[in-house]
């Protein structure tokens, strides 16, 4: 066991990507166990992480989003929540936090958000008169919106991986997806007079909005179609994000006419590149997670944390505190695949339902994407704005409490998060 611990961590710390230090890891750990008798389990198991159907809904989401990006849409939904809340005191920045609302129904997806918004709405930010840190800081917190409100890739993954319903967990996301928005917006509010934000002059008009609803409304009509037919039984996710796909592509390249078949193409292969990467980690994790069964360390986890208390409270703080110091160093899909298999039964034990469990695990790992050394949300926006890392962290940091304090919420209320998938019977 110490040799896959020292092989994990020690790849890690020089810089091998992920995806191949969790099978190297995995490797080593079968090595140790026998070698050949116990290696044919390595491919045995890279195939069987990925043989489920419910993961194609991840790459035609993935598309989906990139051709709402590449044709524009996405713009029109920026001004459609510019025209509902930018009249505010930080105008621009509540608009960043709807737009991410409205943006999280088509994508699910935290860096999609991060690399569209750090494109438009950072530079338009700066240009009203906000500092770049700021404006990014504002758009890592909002990114994190995508993957909690349906539809949501990490969803997709721990409802497959542990038999989970996926219309469940997306509609168990919707609640606490708006409340990140609300308490966020609560955020600029508060920091509105003591940053001296930009206020615009004057309120639109009711026809001004619903002129901005009308240019937008061809985007909004997608994320309620997919949440309607997944959520309804008519649809699965995979058949809801292949039908995202193509509505997005007649909205796109029939209507807009903004689509040529360059885009298209690269489009394609973006898609394939983050699906393919996103792949890699799932496969290789498998090989890596059959051996920490094998070796039953989850079971071994469950009882040091049952060993430390018994109370149900103190168990999820624990598991809370555990997934965002892990989400500090580790990508959020490897964390995912690995810990899920491992902390779920635990939170079986002590009575909690497996939706309510995804949700709080789901939402730990969205917030690790903000957070350093590793937050893919901060690489994304540092790269597209050219701002510094540790700039845009130190302007983060009161959006970053707010969303821990959410999660706290959402892990210790039960009735909240599952409220809606109740309502709708699941």
């Amino acid at each position: 066991m110490i040799w896959v611990a020292v092989t994990f961590f020690g790849l890690l710390a020089i810089g091998m990507p992920v995806g191949f230090v969790l099978g190297v890891a995995g490797m080593v750990g079968i090595m140790d166990m026998g070698g050949g008798k116990f290696l044919s389990m390595a491919p045995d198991r890279m195939f069987a992480g990925l043989d489920l159907f419910p993961f194609l809904a991840m790459p035609f989401f993935i598309l989906a989003g990139e051709i709402m990006n590449r044709s524009g849409i996405t713009n029109n939904l920026v001004k459609f929540a510019d025209a509902l809340v930018g009249w505010m005191r930080g105008g621009m920045a509540h608009s960043n936090m709807v737009a991410s609302v409205m943006f999280a129904g088509l994508t699910g997806a935290a860096t999609a958000d991060a690399a569209a918004f750090g494109n438009t709405l950072v530079p338009a930010m700066v240009k009203q008169g906000y500092s770049k840190p700021f404006a990014c800081a504002v758009t890592a917190a909002g990114s994190i919106i995508g993957p909690t409100i349906p539809p949501s890739t990490l969803a997709v993954i721990y409802g497959s991986i542990m038999g989970v319903s996926i219309a469940g967990l997306f509609a168990a996301g919707i609640l606490p997806g708006l409340l990140i928005c609300l308490i966020c917006m609560a955020v600029i509010a508060a920091l509105g007079e003591k940053l001296n934000l930009p206020k615009s002059k004057k309120r639109p008009s009711l026809m001004a909005i619903f002129s901005a609803f009308r240019e937008s409304i061809l985007a909004l009509v997608l994320p309620v179609f997919i949440l309607g037919s997944i959520l309804g039984g008519i649809a699965t996710p995979t058949e809801a994000a292949s039908i995202a796909v193509a509505y997005a592509l007649f909205v796109g390249g029939v209507i807009y006419r903004a689509l040529t078949f360059k885009d298209l193409y690269e489009m394609i292969v973006r898609t394939t590149r983050i699906t393919g990467i996103i792949f890699l980690i799932i496969a290789s994790a498998s090989i890596l997670g059959w051996w920490l069964t094998f070796n039953q360390i989850p079971q071994a986890i469950a009882s040091f944390f049952l060993s430390v208390s018994d109370n149900p409270q103190v168990i999820i703080g624990m598991i809370v505190l555990l997934l965002l110091f892990i989400g500090l160093f580790m990508d959020i899909n490897a964390t995912l695949i690995i810990l899920a298999p491992v902390l779920v039964p635990l939170t079986q034990t002590i009575g909690m339902n497996p939706v309510h469990a995804g949700i709080m695990i789901i939402l730990a790992l969205n917030i690790s994407l903000m957070t350093p050394p590793v937050g893919a949300c901060l690489f994304v926006l540092a790269s597209v704005t050219k701002e510094k890392i540790e700039n845009i962290t130190k302007s983060l940091w009161p959006f970053l409490l707010a969303e821990i304090a959410v999660l706290f919420l959402v892990a210790f209320w039960e009735d909240m998060t599952l409220f809606v998938p109740r309502l709708l019977g699941f």
